[in-house]
């Protein structure tokens, strides 16, 4: 007797489970294509920045040291009571007749990003800050300016002694003494007050 053979059509369970393992898959490949993607990205700015840092060393554009900031601030001046319209060019165009100038700072709030009100000019040589004090009382967009010498500062100069501060003078209450009655100078409950 010859057998037969039958073939049993798949089951819908078993379409499904085979289109969820394909599906799991693609998901899978374009997961790794994402990463692969990222990680290029992620070598394209590491190459970008070492290529920049090495840019900047070749440049010869020089890292501020102390001595170069306070050599900076010998050659500054500072200003203040600018308009807050004040553009660095309107500042440079004010001080150009007083010498060469390396920069213009305004300096801005740094959380809203509006100008503070003042500004530093730094010039070439420090033979024109002379120049420009002369500048002071001047008027500049509709106000006067106020022009004195950049000082540098020390870090810890303005921080006192350190503890938490002294007495300043003024009554600290309690009782003075004095003949009887009511004395506005009596203390409510602090203690017992010293007695002359």
């Amino acid at each position: 007797m010859a057998e037969i053979e039958e073939t049993v059509p798949a089951t819908g369970a078993e379409e499904t489970l085979i289109d969820d393992g394909e599906e799991a898959d693609k998901e899978i490949l374009l997961m790794k294509q994402r990463v692969a993607e990222m990680e290029m990205e992620a070598k394209k700015l590491r190459e970008l920045q070492a290529a920049a840092e090495a840019g900047q060393q070749d440049a010869g554009i020089p890292m501020d040291t102390e001595e170069d900031k306070a050599s900076a601030d010998g050659r500054s001046v500072y200003v203040g009571n600018v308009d807050y319209s004040t553009t660095p060019e309107d500042i440079q165009g004010h001080f150009q007749a007083c010498g060469t100038i390396n920069r213009v700072t305004i300096l801005c709030d740094k959380f809203t990003g509006h100008p503070k009100g003042y500004a530093y000019v730094e010039f070439a040589e420090p033979e024109h800050i002379d120049a420009a004090l002369t500048m002071d009382n001047s008027l500049l967009h509709g106000r006067i300016i106020k022009v004195t010498a950049k000082r540098t500062n020390v870090p810890g100069f303005n921080r006192g002694r350190g503890g938490r501060g002294g007495y300043r003078g003024g009554y600290r209450g309690g009782y003075r003494g004095g003949g009887g009655g009511f004395s506005p100078y009596r203390a409510r409950g602090r203690g017992r007050g010293r007695g002359y």
